[in-house]
């Protein structure tokens, strides 16, 4: 059984890991580019499933949310579920699955979004930082469409034509199950 430090020092790890990723939030929305960089480690991707984000290192990272911002306005993420793995004996390596939803302008059109995020966390003399971040979507859709955004797996318009979304549809679990009940 682990002692009462160990456990003290996991309850710790995850509380930086939780404030890591409502960090990377509140500077996204607030365009905090020195804030953003401080998130990743030096070598660190920010990808997404789609393949339409797949930065490596910081400068490719910042280089991409200045890429980014010259197409949005104000917006808001949301983070809702956090679920963290701690990988061996959890001192320094986590794993991470998040999910949310942003409200952002884009173009000038307000857009919503659903987002999953797959994280790897790693310590550092200064805390815990992104390794790799790959972001998934459930949607990604002009507000005006959000009330049937999920009556089509045609529902990520990021590049302004609906295109199928990353997840469930995609995912081995969501195929088994509708195979295997003949909803496939």
């Amino acid at each position: 059984m682990p002692s009462l430090e160990d456990r003290v020092e996991r309850l710790e790890a995850e509380s930086q890991i939780r404030q890591l990723i409502a960090r990377y939030c509140f500077a996204v929305d607030d365009r905090n580019i020195e804030a953003i960089a401080a998130l990743f480690l030096p070598d660190a991707a920010l990808r997404s499933v789609d393949r339409s984000l797949n930065d490596v290192g910081v400068d490719a990272i910042i280089n991409g949310f200045h890429r980014r911002f010259a197409v949005l306005g104000p917006g808001q993420h949301f983070m809702h579920d956090i679920q963290i793995d701690f990988v061996g004996d959890g001192k320094v390596e986590a794993t991470g699955r998040v999910s949310g939803h942003a409200e952002l302008s884009r173009k000038g059109d307000m857009v919503l979004l659903g987002i999953r995020y797959e994280d790897e966390y790693r310590k550092t003399q200064v805390g815990w930082k992104f390794a790799n971040r790959t972001a998934g979507f459930l949607y990604q859709v002009p507000a005006d469409q959000y009330a049937k955004v999920l009556t089509s797996p045609l529902r990520n318009y990021a590049s302004g034509k609906a295109s199928p979304a990353d997840y469930p549809e995609r995912l081995e679990s969501w195929i088994a199950y509708e195979k295997a009940h003949g909803q496939a």
